[in-house]
């Protein structure tokens, strides 16, 4: 199939009936060993629509990596593609997000749900907070930082990994994926919800295995009429 897509034509079963419509185009074919391998190299295709990439390395470790790298790499181009969109990265899309619900949404939540709008806001900080530790800087000022830069330019501001210091990643070319924030959302909003179920289902099952006063053997006032 990979054969058929790269140099053209079509695949057949038997070469009785074949005719030049059917054959596909390469200019170049050679068996070229490496290492202890031999592989076959079809090169200069007219029209190709897949392709091999050739990782070296000095060791299986490093190509791991290269091969990670190369798939992560194509997967966010595709995703890019796909989406039509990005959103700028280094933590300004979830610094952007939380300031919005702490200054808009929370402000204008009634009750306990405000409890959890907030909640929700400062669990968002999570990423520019990692980005912050990881890089050696302090959290803490990191965050200040951005906030300070984000509610005076009022631009999606993100940090600097090497200085510490608020950037603007558009401008830096620093982008994540559409499909990525919103499965983010979507997964960490079941999942809380999800355990906050739990939490009610141990509640409730721990309440209805208590045994009740008059009927505990252990209880002197068991038996004793009010």
């Amino acid at each position: 199939e990979r054969m058929t897509l790269a140099c053209g034509g079509s695949p057949i079963h038997s070469i009785e009936d074949m005719d030049e419509s059917q054959l596909g185009y390469a200019g170049k074919v050679s068996e070229v060993t490496l290492g202890e391998d031999k592989f076959t190299f079809v090169e200069e295709c007219k029209t190709p629509k897949s392709c091999t990439l050739l990782l070296q390395g000095p060791n299986t470790h490093t190509i791991a990596q290269i091969k990670d790298a190369v798939r992560d790499g194509l997967r966010a181009t595709k995703n890019a593609i796909e989406d039509k969109a990005v959103v700028p990265g280094a933590g300004a899309y979830e610094l952007a997000a939380s300031m919005h619900l702490h200054d808009v949404v929370a402000k204008a939540t009634k009750g306990r749900a405000k409890l959890g709008v907030k909640a929700y806001a400062n669990a968002l900080l999570v990423i520019p907070k990692t980005l912050a530790e990881n890089s050696g800087f302090d959290v803490q000022d990191s965050i200040l930082k951005l906030t300070d830069e984000r509610e005076e330019s009022g631009l999606a501001v993100g940090l600097d990994c090497q200085s510490g210091e608020p950037i603007i990643p558009a401008d830096e070319g620093i982008w994540d994926n559409v499909r990525v924030k919103r499965q983010c959302l979507y997964l960490s909003t079941v999942l809380s919800n999800q355990l906050l179920l739990v939490d009610e289902v141990m509640k409730a099952g721990k309440q209805m295995g208590k045994k009740p006063m008059a009927d505990d053997p252990n209880n002197p006032m068991a038996g004793v009429g009010m």
